[in-house]
């Protein structure tokens, strides 16, 4: 059966317990294969073959939450209002409330003053966290929700019999005042609503550059009809076989082909790139990217979900929610952090009570204070954050990360495998020299060697073959073409054998010009015919203007650079030291890539292998790190890690810095997270910290484990975060 992938979002997660509840149930649905929940987020990814969406959402609710299908449509404010509008009435009410405690002593109705305005700040403002805990209590779980709700509601009912008792008890009338709490159950409400406001602005802001992304498409297209009239449409209703005129200035609406007009594109806001790409007829165009100087007329491919910014979209959003293999430990602490802190709050409440002598009144705040400060919030938050501002400031830099589990593998890289061949160089090749022997003429060689080259569409075959025409020489017919990778092509042309591979097995003379011409960056091929050799042709890549850039950069970042080439080593090695690559392998076949990696790494290496073609598609799977260049195959971007969108290769050390940095600010949050409840709880056992503070750090807790995540928004490839 098919695989398919499923996105719900889910409503009332709190805290890294939700998270494990959650992806628990969804796990143990007939068909799933695998089940990744992000609460940075709020969705949950599943991958299997299931049947609809139902049996995905009975299964959550099971648990005490709720499933909804995907909606990318989503307000991601909309969280954040709800929080600011409990607020607004929660302030001004705990305030009055904090003035009647002043006031307690001097004035008699203080207290059912205090009762009466904390009433709607607990009850009302802090609804969301009971109506969580309730759902959770009906499915015999907690939440932190759990720990808020019984901290602010044991709070307020002891509060509440203590007033009722003064008013109307036995010792009503006497002058008796016993100490009520209600200013701690609004303090607590009102804290915590700062927090979750202030948490889920932050945590809009971490998820903005996939909006952002969906937000560059056009919003609507100008077409032709079948009589050539120009007619303007939503982007909805724009199909595939429509043609549409792109003015100046306009978006291009969709992926195609440009049928007419010649204009450069810029693509700098799907690639970080600011060198547009000219194009004429015949050239590929994407959706999203702004047209320059001219007029064009685009020939429509694909539309909707299927555009590449789609499909960009779609991966960053996967990598979004997916997570890091460091985020195991706190996912197996959250698991029983609730039930462990509830358990820890009576035994806090008990020992102040019976062994210390407080009251019960001065124990409940102790234990209230525990339930309070032991937050899991940030546990589940240090993870899935950074991952979300790593990844989405990536995307707007030209880089997309396939996976949390990348920017644990890239910190540990220290060797990078870089293809020649489209990655060092532009890939676009071209005919230089012809050298002749045994009596042939230029014509003759370059022609037999562009008829047995016609058969492939290998790079360097190309250049063959649009040399001789640029040359006016007429290309024999050819049949019988095979072509033998990383070694050359041979065929039959007008009944003789012509080959063209690597100069061996030739006179001593052609091995020379052949090292000649390799030592200046060239790379020579012996053409045959008959078995006899007539002559060299010898092809020109030119080195990307960045190269040079790319591997000092990547050298500062104290990785070893080696390129891969099937070339001779001396064109290999001419390449290298003009652009400052530290090693050469050369005269490696296609299929010998993969083993070149495998060799670095059984050596003890971390490798990043950076490719582009169809034969290094192994090596990107195989590589620790595999790197694709957007200009590459499909195939190659498919099974790399990390996707470069654009052809620079400085973007490669951009992406590895920035894998390195997003693993620091993860390890950075799971410490704090950590520590803070480390050293936090002990301080309410022992009665050193009061709920009020406690609700307080702990909304502090999560907040600045966000912030701290938020630092990636402003990495820049040559600076800090």
């Amino acid at each position: 059966m098919a695989t398919k992938e499923l996105v719900l979002d889910i409503e009332g997660m709190t805290c890294a317990s939700c998270v494990q509840k959650v992806e628990r149930a969804l796990g143990g649905v007939d068909g799933v294969d695998a089940a990744a929940v992000n609460l940075a987020t709020r969705t949950a990814t599943v991958q299997g073959d299931v049947d609809g969406l139902d049996p995905l959402v009975r299964a959550v609710v099971r648990v005490g939450y709720v499933a909804k299908p995907h909606d990318d449509a989503r307000d991601p404010a909309q969280e954040e209002r709800s929080y600011r509008r409990r607020l607004v009435v929660a302030a001004p009410l705990t305030v009055l409330i904090l003035a009647l405690t002043f006031l307690a002593p001097l004035w008699s109705q203080a207290a059912i003053w205090s009762w009466i305005l904390a009433t709607p700040v607990v009850f009302w403002a802090g609804w969301p966290f009971f109506r969580n805990a309730a759902r959770a209590a009906r499915h015999a779980t907690t939440t932190m929700d759990t720990l808020v709700a019984l901290g602010a509601l044991s709070a307020y009912l002891y509060s509440a019999w203590q007033v009722w008792d003064d008013t109307f008890g036995p010792y009503a009338g006497h002058g008796h005042e016993s100490a009520h709490y209600f200013d701690t159950a609004a303090v607590i409400i009102t804290l915590i609503l700062v927090g979750k406001m202030l948490e889920a602005r932050a945590r809009a802001t971490a998820g903005d550059a996939s909006r952002a992304l969906l937000e560059r498409g056009a919003k609507r297209a100008r077409v032709l009809d079948a009589d050539g009239a120009e007619r303007s449409i939503a982007i909805d209703e724009l199909r595939p076989g429509m043609r549409a005129v792109v003015l100046p200035g306009e978006k291009i609406p969709a992926d195609g082909v440009v049928k007419e007009g010649a204009s450069w594109v810029d693509l700098s806001m799907l690639t970080g790139e600011s060198v547009p790409v000219d194009v004429v007829p015949g050239s590929e165009v994407v959706g999203a990217s702004i047209n320059g100087r001219g007029r064009l007329i685009v020939f429509v491919t694909k539309v909707g979900a299927n555009t590449r910014l789609a499909e960009i979209v779609r991966l960053l959003q996967a990598a979004q929610g997916s997570k890091a293999p460091v985020q195991r430990l706190a996912d197996r602490i959250s698991a029983v952090f609730v039930p462990v802190v509830l358990a820890l709050a009576a035994a806090t409440f008990l020992g102040w009570w019976l062994r210390a002598g407080a009251t019960p009144g001065q124990a409940l705040l102790h234990a209230t204070a525990v339930m309070l400060i032991a937050c899991p919030c940030a546990l589940g938050l240090a993870t899935p954050a950074a991952i979300m501002a790593g990844t989405g400031r990536a995307a707007e830099l030209g880089v997309l990360f396939k996976g949390g589990e990348v920017f644990e593998a890239a910190r540990s890289v220290d060797t990078v495998l870089l293809d020649k061949t489209g990655t060092v160089t532009e890939g676009s090749m071209r005919l230089a020299d012809v050298i002749t022997v045994n009596g042939a003429t230029e014509a003759q060689v370059v022609g037999w060697a562009a008829a047995a080259e016609s058969g492939s569409e290998h790079p360097i075959a190309r250049a063959v073959v649009a040399g001789s025409i640029d040359r006016g020489v007429e290309i024999p017919s050819a049949t019988g073409f095979v072509v033998e990778p990383g070694a050359g092509a041979r065929a039959r042309v007008d009944g003789a054998v012509v080959r063209v591979g690597r100069p061996e097995d030739v006179p001593a003379r052609m091995i020379e010009l052949a090292d000649e011409h390799a030592a200046r960056g060239l790379t020579p091929f012996a053409v045959w015919h008959d078995g006899v050799p007539y002559g060299l042709v010898t092809v020109e890549d030119t080195v990307k203007p960045d190269a040079a850039a790319a591997v000092a950069r990547l050298h500062e970042l104290g990785l070893r650079t080696v390129m891969v080439s099937g070339d001779r080593r001396a064109t290999a090695s001419a390449i290298a030291q003009r652009v400052g690559i530290d090693t050469v392998e050369a005269e490696v076949l296609p299929d010998g890539k993969v083993d070149t990696v495998r060799r670095f790494m059984d050596g003890g290496s971390a490798v990043a292998f950076v490719g582009d073609g169809l034969n290094d598609a192994p090596a990107l799977a195989g590589a620790t790190v595999g790197i694709a260049m957007g200009t590459g195959t499909d195939v190659a971007i498919a099974a790399a890690d990390v996707s470069v969108l654009g052809g620079s290769l400085v973007s490669v050390a951009t992406a590895i810095d920035l894998a390195r940095r997003t693993y620091r600010i993860i390890q950075e949050n799971l410490f704090w997270a950590f520590a803070y409840n480390v050293v936090m709880i002990p301080l309410a056992v022992f009665g050193v910290l009061d709920p009020m503070w406690a609700a307080a750090a702990m909304a502090v807790s999560s907040v600045t484990v966000v912030l701290n995540a938020l630092r990636l928004r402003g990495f820049e490839p040559h600076g800090t975060p």
